[in-house]
């Protein structure tokens, strides 16, 4: 089966129309250029800062919501919706909602691995002091297979990849947000390494850079295949990249380099 699958590398505003705005500019561009399956990047909704993130919070089923919701029924294609501020109850949740072609919810991933860095004189970061992490790995079911779905720092554990493909997964995505600091070190290396380990595709959608941010985004938006080739790559400003799913290309990478079919769990255990 085969699948053309957008990375959409958007700019987060400092306004919520805004960032609806080019949301459905960036969606509209992938859709008239034959992607089926479109993914946004980690709060695309705002910059990545967590004083920002507080006030663009919003519950499921809010304005946010419904603008990934209409854009994928009205473009007729999935939409892995990246990542945004979910408020629900006193918790908020990096969340990310993944709709059909429909707009139906087909699943969504609170962000599991919390980004609490300090690399002296460089960066510091504690995401903990303002979300609260998910509990569970996702994957969810469409007309291609099933596609994992995870977030940014959860691309450190690999367990939790290993999981989604064991579970199925053909294409796992991860929305991001990697910095300057973190971003030319480990960005490249970490999308290729999951896409190795677990010999699937992978895309991982970062975020446009905005000199102005707190925190600026790296960019560099990534697709690998199951034999770890880069198949799509972005700079660091906002753009659609499209690259094709083919899973037959899974079967045989599996059937050349037996890594899957060699695992032993009881030992790992």
């Amino acid at each position: 089966m085969k699948y053309k699958v957008g990375m959409c590398q958007m700019l987060p505003a400092r306004d919520k129309e805004v960032s609806m705005g080019r949301f459905k500019e960036m969606a509209a561009e992938a859709a008239s250029k034959g992607a089926e399956v479109l993914v946004f990047p980690e709060m695309w909704v705002c910059p990545y800062d967590m004083e920002i993130i507080k006030e663009f919070k919003e519950p499921e089923g809010g304005g946010f919501y419904n603008c990934m919701k209409k854009t994928a029924a009205e473009l007729g294609v999935y939409i892995f919706g990246g990542s945004m501020p979910e408020e629900d109850g006193d918790n908020i949740y990096n969340t990310s909602f993944a709709f059909d072609r429909q707009g139906n919810l087909i699943g969504k991933h609170r962000k599991v691995h919390m980004f609490d860095i300090d690399v002296p004189g460089r960066i510091k970061i504690t995401e903990s002091s303002t979300i609260t992490p998910g509990d569970k790995a996702t994957v969810v079911d469409t007309e291609f297979g099933k596609i994992g779905l995870a977030i940014c720092f959860d691309i450190r554990f690999a367990e939790l990849h290993r999981k989604m493909a064991l579970e199925g997964a053909n294409l796992i995505v991860l929305p991001g947000v990697f910095n300057l600091t973190t971003g030319p070190a480990h960005w490249d290396i970490s999308v290729r390494m999951r896409a190795i380990d677990n010999q699937i595709f992978f895309a991982g959608v970062q975020a446009a850079r905005d000199p102005e941010d707190k925190v600026q985004a790296w960019g560099h938006s990534l697709a690998a295949d199951p034999w770890g080739e880069v198949m799509a790559s972005a700079d660091e400003t906002p753009q659609v990249c499209l690259f094709e799913v083919d899973t037959d290309v899974i079967d045989r990478v599996r059937g050349e380099l037996p890594i899957m079919s060699g695992l032993k769990p009881e030992i790992y255990k």
